[in-house]
């Protein structure tokens, strides 16, 4: 018969159970036999003392000698296997084996079940498969489609919507919303036993697959829980009958310099819970995203959903592993090799910058690598094993375990993208496209960092660095054709280019210059869009310094692209971001930069009526609730920051909070000065700290109205006073002459016109002629 593959996990009796959606309507539960295999290497005295030690275990797995590939070893090691009847009981014998034989390394020990289920048989979540089976047990699944199919097979998923009537961190809910097939059941939650009831006979009648909740792993799950054990009333969540609902505790974690909270999570058996409020990334590619990480890393769908794409990079990586054989490593043994501090300075460099010029352009071409780092590493055979090479080396025969990885996702992202452009906007496919190419960005972004991750199974510092210098040189070809194809270089930012030739204002005025950095590179390139106008901003603190990264602009179809501003970080309240936007809006309107003067007038109307709304306390509260994360423990603040001062005040009523979670406040006049949005309590509107906002409000206007010539101390006259329209002085670069520069692989920047060395003191005294230059 044939079926959708749904969920498998480890059974303490039954050993591996899987779930298939079957084309007849079926859910099925069938037992899979499916033994596990771990390895020891060591010496052979050792090897013998353990395989003497696991005989006398219970039950005894069945031992053998074999060699296999570890990446990091130029030849096969002698390994003791170790193979478990029962995948349930695994990682119980693995650990006493580690306990009692620490000396020992071990290989394929701790690998997710649902990857070893996919490397054998071909099957992830959501495949298509055809299955043979005699009673509850699986005698054959083979996999009918591919994860890097582009339309595969429609998964008839049973969606089933939970959430509570409120936010449980703000207010306490009185009742639950059940969506299921266009329906909407509002149950309230007191009385508990007719609520219990009632759920239990919706899950009865539905029998969803799939439990799609709002603070379901943090607040709903947990609550119900509880409710049906104190009123011995059980709640038929898991479809396995026998099995208790696995919960997993709430961690922190440091990664990228920015310190991370998880929270709680209730994994379900035979049906599959995902969290809205929990699952990693859900806000940017929501569920076809989820199901496509699920489909491309081979990990069932409630941990593919809660995992970093770091996590998800690993897991393909391992997939390739187990697929070609080759061991995946307990722990990482391997560290960076000695280098001096020369061989660091020449070798320890990140992606290659250009300062941008600062102030407005017009007529701006964006052009950007298409996956470059990702490209790189599939082209130049950058892997662990692999002596990597440049761009224009010859292709090895044996791709590395990396690019084996990489490769399949790399083109089947490049063959959405494609679509996407040719996707009309009433297709279907156009959403579900872009959900899954967004997933697959985050993938290919992680990879590059993974890979020079301390802990990565398959990260090598020195791949890291291969990859960015083959990076530096990339972006050095595009800058050299487009100053040979006429364009002057605004900014380069690691993988992207700003140019700008007078006359190039539609995309086949680009067409030359693509296909040349196409040519020198052998790495794909699109053109982003060509903007009305750009402006790219200073820095905050010295207006003669450049941000690489802080920007907006105007592409010709209206649309708006913004880096780095207030309306784009996550910590800047509703009404402040919302003003900043509601004005570049009304500017985007402009056909050209010429037209811009004539709506600066409704663009500083619009930010005076925001200005008054919140001097006169029109501003409703919510939209002022500032949200900022923990760095650390409320009682490691020396000088607690308006957060943890927040924190502190919900730890009084018994909500306690750790670093990485997100806290949000108000500011208030008041000795505390600010007031925690989660309170029970409002706050009066009254204490409101306008002054505050006021200044939070000005600052996200100077950094909207400093490229047209409105310097930051005219901003609040100008907003007070409606009479005065300011004279607006569009410094508009375009037909700057730019200094053509060159720069040699140790980063010093030449003049090519003298061919002189560009000195830190030149640059510094002449910062607005060189301020796009190398920093």
């Amino acid at each position: 018969m044939h079926g959708w593959l749904l969920d498998l996990y480890e059974h303490e009796t039954d050993g591996l159970i899987i779930w298939v959606m079957m084309t007849d309507g079926q859910r099925l539960r069938l037992r899979c036999p499916f033994p596990l295999t771990f390895y020891a290497a060591g010496p052979t005295k050792r090897l013998h003392e353990l395989g003497l030690w696991l005989k006398s275990q219970t039950p005894i797995p069945r031992l053998g000698r074999t060699e296999r590939r570890d990446l990091f070893l130029p030849k096969p090691i002698s390994l003791l296997s170790i193979e478990v009847e029962n995948p349930a009981e695994q990682p119980r014998l693995f650990h006493q084996t580690s306990q009692a034989f620490p000396d020992l390394t071990y290989y394929d020990a701790d690998v997710e079940i649902g990857l070893r289920f996919a490397a054998k048989t071909g099957a992830f979540a959501t495949a298509y498969c055809a299955i043979e089976y005699e009673g509850d047990t699986l005698l054959n699944l083979r996999a009918l489609d591919s994860p890097w199919d582009l339309d595969p097979q429609p998964c008839p998923l049973r969606v089933m919507e939970l959430e509570p009537d409120s936010d449980p961190n703000h207010s306490e809910p009185v009742g639950i919303n059940v969506k299921v097939d266009q329906h909407v059941y509002h149950l309230d939650l007191q009385p508990v036993r007719p609520m219990l009831i009632n759920l239990a006979a919706l899950l009865q009648k539905f029998d969803p697959d799939l439990l799609l909740t709002s603070w379901g792993d943090t607040w709903l799950l947990p609550r119900l829980i509880e409710l049906s054990e104190k009123f011995s009333m059980p709640l038929p969540l898991n479809r396995e009958a026998t099995a208790n609902v696995l919960r997993k505790a709430s961690r922190t974690y440091f990664s990228y310099g920015q310190i991370i909270y998880r929270g709680e999570q209730v994994h379900l058996f035979g049906r599959v819970h995902i969290d809205r409020s929990n699952a990693m990334l859900y806000g940017d590619y929501g569920l076809e995203g989820v199901l496509e990480v699920g489909r491309v890393t081979g990990l069932p769908l409630q941990i593919a959903s809660r995992v970093s794409p770091g996590t998800g990079i690993s897991s393909m990586q391992i997939l390739t592993a187990l697929r070609t054989e080759v061991l995946v490593p307990w722990h990482k043994q391997q560290a960076e090799r000695e280098k001096s501090g020369l061989d660091l300075l020449n070798s320890d460099q990140g992606g290659l910058v250009y300062q941008p010029i600062i102030g407005l352009h017009r007529d701006v071409g964006e052009i950007d690598f298409v996956s470059m780092y990702p490209s790189i590493m599939v082209r130049c055979n950058i892997s662990p094993e692999c002596t990597p090479i440049g761009l224009s080396d010859p292709q090895p025969d044996e791709p590395g375990l990396i690019p084996q990885t990489l490769a399949p996702l790399l083109k089947k992202r490049i063959a959405l993208k494609h679509r996407l452009v040719e996707t009309p906007p009433w297709d279907p496919r156009l959403k579900l496209d872009k959900a899954r190419s967004l997933a697959h960005k985050w993938l290919l972004v992680t990879c590059f960092g993974y890979l020079g991750y301390k802990n990565a199974r398959f990260g090598r510092i020195e791949s890291h660095e291969a990859v960015t210098s083959n990076g530096r040189e990339a972006l050095l070809r595009g800058k050299e054709a487009a100053e040979d194809c006429g364009f002057n270089i605004l900014q380069m930012y690691v993988d992207g280019l700003w140019v700008q030739k007078p006359g190039a204002t539609s995309p086949r005025d680009y067409d030359d210059l693509l296909d040349q950095i196409s040519q020198r590179t052998g790495l794909s390139i699109a053109l982003d869009g060509i903007y009305r106008w750009v402006a790219f901003l200073p820095a905050r603190r010295d207006k003669r310094m450049p941000v690489p990264n802080r920007y907006f602009g105007v592409f010709q179809d209206g649309t708006i692209k913004i880096r780095g501003i207030e309306a784009r970080r996550h910590d800047t309240p509703h009404f402040i971001s919302d003003a900043q936007m509601e004005a570049l809006r009304w500017l985007a309107q402009a056909p050209s930069v010429d037209e811009l003067p004539q709506y600066m007038p409704g663009a500083l109307e619009l930010l005076r009526r925001r200005l008054h709304a919140l001097r006169d306390g029109q501003v409703p509260l919510d939209q002022l609730v500032l949200g900022q994360r923990l760095s650390r423990e409320l009682d490691l603040y020396v000088t607690p920051s308006p957060a943890a001062r927040a924190a502190m005040q919900l730890r009084e009523i018994g909500k306690n909070l750790g670093p990485g979670q997100k806290v949000r406040f108000l500011l208030v006049r008041t000795e505390a000065g600010v007031h925690a949005w989660d309170l029970p309590s409002r706050p009066d509107p009254r204490s409101i700290d306008r002054a505050a906002y006021r200044v939070l409000f000005l600052r996200a206007v100077r950094t909207l109205l400093q490229p047209f010539g409105i310097q930051p101390e005219e901003v609040a006259d100008i907003l007070n006073n409606a009479a005065t329209q300011p004279p607006l002085d569009l410094r508009v670069h375009v037909d700057t002459t730019i200094p053509l520069t060159m720069m040699s692989s140790d980063g010093r920047v030449f003049s090519k016109q003298t061919g002189h060395r560009i000195t830190n003191t030149e640059k510094m005294e002449n910062a607005h002629e060189f301020s796009h230059i190398y920093c």
